[in-house]
């Protein structure tokens, strides 16, 4: 009875896990990896690939000589021989990785050494033929292939496809059995995309970033080229630079594009929302004048403006072409009120994310209008006490450019062409009265032909826009002295192209600017995309 129980034990209820302890010790199993969908730009150029490569891996129980083999693979694969040591030493197992994803040269060149306990596997490795333009944007892939950042990571889940699976047995001591694989699935590859990026404005608008920060004296800076009857982002970049093909030296805040994931103070570029607001309720006209003292008083604060002036009557253009925060706040206050002011920026979506297709997008930071006091109130007029991301005021830029007062979500996906699928952005009309638009757009040509943002003039075109001048807050919550963050936006009105360009260098002395940057954006790409006037 004894004996009946225990071969009923052994053959009928502990059956199968003796099966898979016996499979396991003559098995070994591998993941093959599947190639990640290729990344073009919207001309075609590839930006991001998996190329062929070789991962080797040992059997550490046939590796007679630990420190000779580590040596001649360090001579081919580079580093200390220590590196390979570990892996190659490595006790109870049969299987352990040498290194991973290697060049095909460099694994042929392994190969040739006849090293025994050394092994090969096809492999994939993903590639980036234009280093570092572009980098943020699409992003990081770890060991794996899996996204770590960037557009690598938001499209993750249709670029890397499946993964196969390699089952080989082993014999005695693991040693390998010719021929004996016993499970072959292949891998699935990843989905293509194409994205709204032109590869070579890129690079322009990234080099002209960095000079633009280096030049002006700035700790970092961010560009944006938005295509406002799209929605298609063109270029953006935001300094410093992040290459995925060298991750040797990554520099704090490369690895996402700040003008998506950062919120910050515009400054008077905010005041075009402001205007906007005053035209579209009919409170006020370009000729419409305000008293405009030296300072306001607001609680037990003073408002100014940026320079110095005597008590004087200015126009609604006037005010917008100087970049008078006293006018603004007065013209606010005694016109559209600051509740007509708080619904308004709700409704042209200064207050919440875009919806780009970028991961960590920041949203916007307004407290409600029931909790403003009087020197908030003010400040909110010229763009301080509320803060948002750089693609958010260009996207409401983008509204005005278009003339129709519609935003398009800002995004980077146009094709999917591996599978055909139609991609598709939402659109929104976040300007009702549309007879706003063109008085204001007159008004921002002013900015540029008359007032505070001459140096943006693009030659040959009407140049609309707005510059800013924002503090900014350090550690402690309190505004930095005599340093200021300082941006641009604009756009060519009556042209055959509605670009809309922002550039914005932080942490910089007032007496400089960035409209210089922006005009030599917008005129490379006037001759690019041969932009003509109207």
């Amino acid at each position: 009875m004894l004996l009946v129980g225990r071969l009923v034990q052994l053959q009928i209820i502990l059956a199968d896990d003796y099966s898979t302890q016996a499979a396991n010790s003559r098995t070994v199993s591998v993941e093959l990896s599947p190639r990640r969908g290729t990344i073009y730009d919207r001309n075609g150029k590839v930006l991001a690939s998996d190329v062929q490569a070789t991962t080797i891996y040992c059997n550490p129980k046939e590796i007679t000589d630990v420190k000779s083999t580590a040596e001649k693979l360090a001579g081919v694969l580079g580093g200390d021989a220590s590196i390979y040591e570990g892996a190659l030493s490595t006790e109870n197992t049969t299987f352990a990785y040498v290194k991973r994803k290697v060049d095909q040269d460099k694994g042929e060149e392994v190969q040739a050494l006849g090293l025994d306990g050394i092994y090969f596997l096809d492999d994939m490795k993903r590639v980036y033929p234009y280093g570092s333009i572009a980098g943020q944007i699409l992003g990081l892939v770890d060991v794996d292939g899996n996204g770590q950042t960037g557009l690598e990571l938001y499209y993750d889940s249709i670029l890397k496809g499946e993964p196969g699976k390699l089952v080989l047995q082993q014999g005695a001591y693991g040693m390998p059995i010719p021929g004996g694989t016993e499970v072959d699935e292949p891998a699935k590859d990843g989905q293509d995309i194409i994205l709204s990026i032109d590869i070579d404005m890129q690079q322009y608008v990234e080099e002209r970033l960095a000079k633009g920060v280096s030049d002006i004296g700035g700790e970092d800076g961010s560009a944006v080229l938005y295509d406002a009857d799209s929605g298609d982002i063109i270029a953006i970049a935001s300094t410093p630079y992040l290459d995925p093909s060298d991750r040797s030296n990554i520099e704090e805040g490369a690895t996402s594009v700040k003008a998506i994931t950062t919120q910050f103070e515009p400054g008077s570029i905010f005041k075009t929302a402001s205007f906007c607001a005053m035209l579209e309720a009919g409170d006020i006209t370009a000729q419409t004048t305000v008293d405009c003292p030296v300072y306001l008083e607001a609680d037990e604060y003073k408002i100014s403006d940026a320079h110095e002036r005597a008590a004087t009557t200015m126009t609604a253009a006037e005010v917008l072409a100087q970049s008078s925060n006293v006018g603004t706040s007065l013209l606010v206050q005694q016109h559209l009120g600051f509740n007509g002011l708080y619904d308004k920026i709700r409704k042209y979506g200064l207050n919440d994310a875009t919806g780009v297709d970028y991961p960590g997008e920041a949203e916007g930071y307004l407290t409600n209008v029931s909790t403003w006091s009087l020197i908030q109130s003010y400040n909110v007029t010229f763009g301080q006490g509320i803060s948002l991301s750089p693609l958010m005021i260009t996207r409401f830029y983008g509204a005005i450019a278009s003339g129709a007062g519609v935003a398009h979500t800002p995004h980077f996906l146009i094709s999917k062409p591996s599978s055909g699928e139609e991609v598709t952005w939402n659109s929104e009309q976040i300007i009702d009265n549309t007879d706003a638009i063109a008085p204001l757009t007159d008004m921002l040509v002013g900015v540029v032909e008359n007032g505070t943002g001459k140096t943006a003039a693009v030659e040959g075109y009407t140049t609309a826009g707005k510059t800013g001048t924002a503090e900014y807050a350090d550690d402690t919550g309190s505004y930095v002295k005599d340093m200021y963050n300082l941006d641009f936006v604009g756009f060519l009105p009556n042209a055959t192209s509605n670009l809309v360009c922002f550039v914005g260098v932080n942490h910089v002395p007032y007496d400089r600017n960035t409209c210089e940057v922006f005009k030599d954006i917008m005129t490379e790409a006037s001759s690019r995309y041969k932009i003509a006037q109207k």
